[in-house]
């Protein structure tokens, strides 16, 4: 009886297997160890090496003069190391191509200008390849310890939730710049008034701190801290009851309450 074909994965659907890849790698170190290996062997024309920096051509001369290395296990070993090196360079390619469409795209490039640079024939298929490229050089925003399929209908998913992501980190952010400007006035109001409020250890602790952290509360951190101190001085207060106090440090306190209550 004929197998059923198997059913093609959907084009965006994120990948099951995560490809085994190279990653990071000290290219210099690794050239330099292999140059070490032609130093001992005695390799009469090392002083034509490239720099280790240089790894494209130093990889081209240790293929050339990988017979300068006698000995067969040092061959090999120097062998497997310039299959990891092209290994990772291959990974490379496809990003910094990448990164090269879209300079391209940005100083306004055709994707018909494009299609010969891609070895394609029509703009869209130059199109659908740097959708491909784009994919080698993207973080998965759903799945961040998968990468983004190399698929068009993938690439355009990863980039819109990635949009979406951005634009939430931006609201948040001005929310919080929004709180944090709101809370810098109610805290310099509560010092105002911490005479008539500051009657209990605990307020006095937390009205210190709001007084030693005022003055050059500028990163977010520090308007986290500075909203913290508020926060624990309107728990004080209403844990030990306000005190008779003036209507302007009544307005203050009432002021902390709902600033930290949003």
């Amino acid at each position: 009886m004929p197998r059923a074909p198997r059913k093609p994965p959907e084009p965006a659907k994120p990948l099951v297997r995560v490809p085994t890849r190279i990653g990071s790698l000290d290219t210099a170190a690794v050239i330099g160890q292999l140059r070490q290996l032609h130093e001992e062997a005695e390799d009469a024309h090392i002083d034509r090496m490239p720099a280790d920096q240089e790894l494209f051509g130093a990889l081209l001369y240790l293929e050339t003069h990988a017979r300068a290395l006698k000995d067969m296990s040092m061959r090999r070993a120097s062998a497997i190391e310039r299959v990891r090196l092209w290994e990772y360079l291959r990974e490379q390619v496809n990003v910094h191509q990448a990164r090269a469409v879209e300079d391209a795209r940005a100083a306004n490039a055709e994707w018909a200008e494009l299609a010969p640079a891609l070895a394609v024939r029509a703009p869209s298929a130059a199109y659908n390849k740097g959708l491909r490229l784009r994919a080698a050089a993207m973080q998965n925003p759903a799945q961040p310890d998968r990468p983004v399929r190399r698929t068009p209908e993938a690439v355009l998913l990863a980039e819109r939730q990635a949009a979406a992501k951005a634009a939430a980190e931006r609201r948040a952010e001005e929310e919080a710049a929004r709180r944090h400007a709101l809370m810098t006035p109610v805290a310099r109001r509560l010092l105002e008034h911490r005479a008539d409020l500051d009657d209990d250890d605990d307020i006095t602790f937390w009205l210190d701190q709001i007084e030693a952290v005022l003055p050059h509360c500028e990163t977010p951190t520090q308007f986290v801290s500075l909203g913290t101190y508020v926060k624990a001085v309107v728990r004080a207060l209403q844990k030990g009851g306000m005190p008779q106090a003036s209507e302007d440090a009544q307005a203050a306190y009432e002021a902390a309450v709902a600033i930290v209550s949003v």
